[in-house]
């Protein structure tokens, strides 16, 4: 049977939620040759409102590593958008993850598991990528987290 990170994405129960909308002067998403470029992506619940606070602070880094996710499947839907299906996905090849962190935090890579994990869930060994997780003193709307990417596409 033939690999489909759509039918894995039905396998692990996840819905995507719909692909976002800029915020300011900029696209979700670029294409240039096998290269899909995503925008960056904070996590926004189910009913629209953002995940808020400084992690080390306001917020735990365990709570900060689900926000992290929430941005991972806000990334997935702009795959999505961009592509029509996650079966055009080759591998993750970048993932930058920003945490809005408390100056003496320092588990900035465990939170940003949160969205690697995913792509290693839906993906396998082709959501396996390179990383960053930087500590930031603050991020857009308070937010706790913010990660781009980027894909090669087929």
């Amino acid at each position: 049977m033939e690999n489909s990170f759509e039918a894995r994405l039905r396998e692990l129960g996840i819905d995507l939620p719909a692909a976002p909308a800029p915020l300011a002067n900029y696209v979700p998403f670029t294409i240039s040759g096998s290269l899909l470029f995503l925008a960056g992506q904070g996590p926004r619940a189910a009913d629209g409102r953002w995940m808020e606070g400084r992690v080390g602070e306001d917020v735990s880094a365990e709570d900060a590593y689900r926000h992290a996710r929430l941005a991972g499947l806000r990334l997935l839907a702009a795959v999505q958008a961009a592509l029509g299906s996650l079966d055009r996905v080759r591998r993750v090849l970048k993932v930058t993850g920003f945490v809005n962190a408390a100056a003496d935090f320092g588990g900035h890579p465990a939170v940003i598991n949160g969205c690697s994990d995913l792509f290693v869930e839906v993906f396998g060994e082709a959501g396996r990528h390179a990383r960053s997780a930087i500590g930031v003193a603050s991020l857009p709307h308070n937010i706790t987290v913010e990660v781009e990417a980027v894909l090669e596409i087929g």
